[in-house]
């Protein structure tokens, strides 16, 4: 499958494919192709950014989560300076000037993000430095910033350590006429220094003459050391401990001064597809190109020397809008190890235990099980391991003949992997398509496409111009009757690691319909088939935008015809304008439309007259939200779906995506529960307000209610009730609600 042919359809297309004519895109009342009508995505990531630090500043969080909840927003805003900011910069070095849908340029994103983000740095390192140490000196935890600060017994401590542990590993690097400014690497934590060399006699020189001179705080080694402390835990940052020894680095220079710095890189590869010989070689090529794009955030010290500043900018081409000043420590992620000290338990979340599904425990055949019913299962709630059984039982069933996958993001060790390395050993044809331009995962993609390669697997690595982000497993077994289709849809990635953190939803079946829908997305894939029609699954880049469009619209006449038209749909983010033109459109006709979007949201809720009857709300929690769930009422014969895409252009245009229908009447209301007890949820939801911005739910006269923490109480009542229907079973009686109350 070509590019060409997995491209854009045209709006006139969609719109015929759509059942409705291309020139009713919006209606007579008001235009909605006037920016006013949107907001800009880059400016709403910023606000989705700002509640996970509204979790971090939640005095009823444990101390430690809400010191993870700090982390999480400083990865987070790594990653979109790499890769959002980087493309705006991108657009104004080119000269694109072409407003986006809230009709901003790149040149005003930039200044407004610009802004935005400056203060959202303030607000973290305020919520660090005046919410968050005080607490954790409370506790026993003393976070030692500055190494003035150590007591004689810990100067010692941290001298002999550095001389043990650190300095062998430190290669300083000094600057002059024959030793040129060493290239800054990507996201690395860096101490720059001025340094005089000293006079003969070994006293200061006095010269005014000052060099530049730079060591990397290697990452190798632990960034917090703990040290010897009386009362509780103690422990420094490791770039305070070779700042204190810098001395020892140039012994025949006195340290002027010596600063942290850090900067922030331009990540966003660009990959010429057609033109690439070999995309696996030409990816490893731009992977490199990494570490030495343009600069694009550059973080120091607050009080560092002007001196010193005045280098920087000139040897890393930065301008003065690219520099944070740092009130404390640089790069907040080390938060998250610090959440790793032993000893404070009772200052985390109670551990949960992802629960087994009755129907999918260790002792049962996963193939007997999956013909008996559908089965449906709630990550993290419910266990990914029966997933990795699933291809592991596969791997080594004498009956199955083939296994065909898609992997976009697996963990560092992952079961799933050595299970098809194992298939393709013991015979089976294995296909897998490894998505190797998935981003920040390219290069441990590369290395499991050559491990999958060696074993014997087909390997393919994604289609030309588009990710394949699709969740879909194929195993093809031989039974009596013949052969038989199983399939794993979800809407998260095959990371058991992940799975324990991110909400998902998978659908195991073996479903004929289905089934041959996974053999035609398999030969999509491979080759150049491209199916006339499909059974049950709706697939981007060519047929899934039409779907929603066609859903919602179908909404919009039933509300029109005086029908029962609702629309809920639980996504990540939401920037696609066809899709908010028919939501807008919707809910004009009357529809009652509730979104529930984690991040980006371009559309504006509350203008009258347009979309007074939607409502967007974000739920950030211990969780990260990231299944896919659409709902639509169909005058009273409700449909609901789960897929993999979110509704932006990117997901629905340039990537291979998948859409699956929930048909089983007890899955359909198992799904559309966990709608409504999130459209219930009082403690951890955000409502967007008509200004954009988001504010926590009035709790007065209602149920104190947080969704994750209810789903986790009902995971664990199912398998305790499934664990009293097993004893009961074992007693010679089958248990039943009735029976427990007589006993």
């Amino acid at each position: 499958m070509t590019k060409n042919t997995m491209g854009k359809v045209n709006k006139t297309q969609k719109a015929e494919k759509a059942g409705r004519p291309a020139d009713e895109s919006v209606t007579s009342r008001v235009d909605l192709n006037e920016s006013k009508y949107y907001y800009n995505r880059e400016l709403s990531w910023v606000l989705f950014d700002e509640r996970v630090l509204d979790e971090a500043r939640d005095r009823s969080n444990p101390l430690m989560e809400r010191l993870k909840f700090l982390s999480i927003t400083a990865s987070n805003l790594d990653e979109f300076f790499m890769i959002r900011v980087a493309s705006l910069k991108d657009m104004a070095n080119a000269g694109y000037n072409k407003p986006d849908i809230a009709g901003m340029t790149p040149e005003r994103q930039l200044e407004e993000l610009s802004d935005a983000t400056h203060k959202l740095v303030d607000k973290q390192y305020s919520t660090l430095t005046r919410s968050l140490m005080p607490l954790m000196e409370q506790e026993g935890i003393h976070l030692i910033l500055q190494h003035e600060d150590l007591n004689k017994e810990q100067k010692k401590y941290v001298d002999e350590y550095f001389m043990k542990n650190v300095y062998p590993v430190l290669t300083p690097m000094a600057v002059d006429s024959s030793r040129p400014f060493p290239l800054i690497r990507n996201k690395t934590l860096n101490i720059g220094a001025l340094v005089a060399k000293k006079a003969k006699d070994g006293k200061k020189s006095g010269s005014d003459e000052k060099e530049f001179a730079t060591v990397q705080v290697p990452s190798v080694l632990p960034r917090i050391i703990r040290l010897p402390s009386e009362t509780g835990d103690a422990v420094i940052m490791l770039e305070e401990i070779i700042e204190r020894n810098m001395g020892k680095l140039f012994a025949n220079y006195d340290v002027i001064c010596a600063y942290p710095f850090r900067i922030m890189r331009n990540a966003d590869l660009t990959i010429e597809e057609d033109e690439a010989a070999d995309l696996l070689k030409e990816i490893e090529r731009q992977l490199k190109k990494r570490q030495w794009g343009e600069v694009i955030r550059l973080e120091v010290a607050d009080d560092i020397d002007k001196r010193l500043m005045k280098v920087l900018l000139k040897e890393l081409n930065c301008k003065e809008e690219t520099v944070y000043r740092i009130p404390g420590p640089l790069d907040l992620t080390f938060l998250m190890k610090l959440c790793s000290l032993e000893g404070y338990d009772k200052l985390r979340d109670p551990e949960f235990v992802p629960q087994t599904v009755e129907e999918l425990t260790p002792d049962k055949d996963i193939f007997a099980a999956i013909r008996e019913k559908d089965i449906l299962l709630h990550h993290p709630y419910e266990t990914f391991q029966p997933i990795v059984d699933f291809i592991r039982q596969a791997a080594k069933d004498p009956d199955v003949l083939a296994i065909k996958q898609t992997l976009y993001r697996v963990s560092g060790h992952s079961p799933i992997i050595a299970a098809l390395a194992q298939a393709a050993e013991n015979g089976k044809q294995v296909t897998v398509l490894v998505e190797l331009k998935a981003r920040f995962d390219e290069e441990n993609n590369i290395i499991w496409a050559k491990m999958l390669e060696k074993a014997g697997c087909h390997v393919l690595y994604g289609l030309v111009g588009l990710k394949t982000h699709s969740k879909i497993t194929l195993v093809v077994r031989r039974e009596e009757e013949g052969i038989r289709r199983y399939v794993h849809l979800g809407t998260g990635n095959y990371n058991d690691s992940t799975a324990k953190l991110y909400t998902d939803i998978g659908l195991l079946t073996c479903s004929e319909p289905i089934g041959e829908d996974a053999t035609a997305v398999f030969n999509m894939l491979s080759g150049y088939s491209e199916p006339l029609n499909w059974n049950r699954l709706s697939v981007a880049p060519l047929w899934l935008k039409d779907k929603f469009l066609s859903l919602i619209e179908r909404e919009t006449r039933n509300a029109k015809d005086g029908k029962n038209a609702k629309i809920i749909a639980k996504i990540n983010s939401l920037c696609d304008k066809d899709i908010i033109v028919a939501l807008y459109e919707a809910s004009m006709a009357g529809v009652k439309i509730d979104l529930i979007i984690r991040g980006i949201c371009c559309l504006k809720t509350g203008i009258p007259g347009v979309s007074e009857n939607i409502t967007v709300r974000s739920i950030v929690g211990r969780f990260l939200e990231h299944s896919r769930i659409f709902y639509f009422e169909n005058a009273g014969n409700s449909e609901i779906y789960c897929g993999s895409a979110d509704w932006m252009p990117r997901n629905l245009e340039r990537r291979v995506e998948i859409l699956f229908p929930i048909e089983e009447p007890a899955l359909k209301a198992n799904v559309y529960h966990i709608l409504d007890v999130m459209l219930r949820d009082t403690l951890k939801a955000r409502i967007m307000d008509d200004d954009g911005t988001y504010s926590r739910i009035d709790k007065r006269g209602k149920e104190l209610l947080s969704c994750q923490a209810e789903f986790c109480r009902e995971a664990v009542a199912k398998t305790e009730e499934n664990i009293k229907k097993v004893k009961s079973v074992e007693n010679g009686r089958v248990f039943t609600p009735e029976t427990q109350v007589d006993d």
